[in-house]
């Protein structure tokens, strides 16, 4: 399951060996940390521990370079939209101008600016790497126990289980369709113009959305057949029960919270001013 994208990858690893509503707990408790604060510090620590918590999960880099590569993509975009809208921002929060580039009207570059998109950086490059640990050593099925456990109600917790475990699904069934459509002469590689591949491409979309839309009729009826939401509780087979090292993890987790909100609100102001 390596080669799919955004699905669990087994691993002997100590990540891998945490429960799911664990790393669930840590998760949210690690995002709340990195979204609350605008410390450049903390946030450079932040994104090497979890450049270190990726190497012991011993997930390698190319099995979600993919998806990395997207979401990087993304963030270009958005930096990009907050000079383009905010130019100023930086200013704004820091009471001071410090321009390095001169533009038009309020598009002067400054070193403010530039630092504050640096904190809003290191804020996706802190999150992003947890994110997707969280999601590639996490079993959909553990996943959803680990969300029932945490008070999320069975029927929404399976949902998101059914999610995860049909990516895989819509992956293999794009690349079959794809190869099928090629064997039918519909040419989708790099010879063709990148506007012939993306209408070459849109061919696939038809039948892969029937094939979707078929087995999630076959799933609902199954699902229904066997009284599945009729109880107000249920089982899980994947659940486990929480061990030392489970609650180790969730207290260093939580202090790490609190350390990063003392820190962040000592002098009343969630942002770190070098320029004063």
């Amino acid at each position: 399951m390596a080669n799919e994208m955004l699905s669990y990858i087994d691993r002997t690893s100590p990540i891998h060996r945490l429960t799911g509503a664990t790393k669930l707990v840590c998760f949210i408790l690690w995002s709340t940390a990195a979204m609350l604060t605008y410390d450049t510090r903390i946030l450079l620590f932040l994104f090497i521990a979890s450049l270190v918590i990726f190497y012991v999960s011993k997930i390698r880099l190319r099995d979600i370079l993919f998806v990395l590569i997207f979401i990087l993509v993304f963030l270009l975009i958005n930096n990009i939209a907050i000079y383009l809208f905010s130019p100023q921002e930086g200013v704004k929060i820091y009471g001071t101008g410090h321009v390095l580039v001169e533009f038009a009207g309020r598009y002067n570059m400054t070193l403010e600016q530039l630092f504050y998109q640096l904190n809003i950086t290191l804020k996706y490059l802190t999150v992003i790497p947890a994110a997707l640990l969280f999601i590639v050593t996490t079993h959909p099925s553990e996943f959803a126990a680990s969300l029932n456990r945490i008070g999320v109600s069975y029927r929404i917790a399976y949902a998101v289980s059914l999610a995860l475990r049909y990516i895989p699904d819509v992956q293999r069934d794009f690349r079959n369709i794809a190869k099928a459509q090629q064997a039918r002469g519909l040419d989708m590689s790099k010879n063709e113009k990148f506007l012939k591949r993306v209408k070459n491409a849109s061919a696939v979309l038809a039948p892969l959305i029937l094939s979707s839309l078929e087995k999630i009729e076959i799933i609902s009826n199954a699902m229904e057949l066997r009284g599945f939401g009729k109880k107000k509780k249920r089982t899980w087979y994947n659940a486990r029960p929480f061990q030392k090292r489970d609650y180790t993890a969730i207290i260093l987790f939580v202090l790490l919270l609190i350390a990063t909100l003392l820190i962040t609100y000592h002098d009343g102001s969630r942002f770190y001013n070098p320029f004063s």
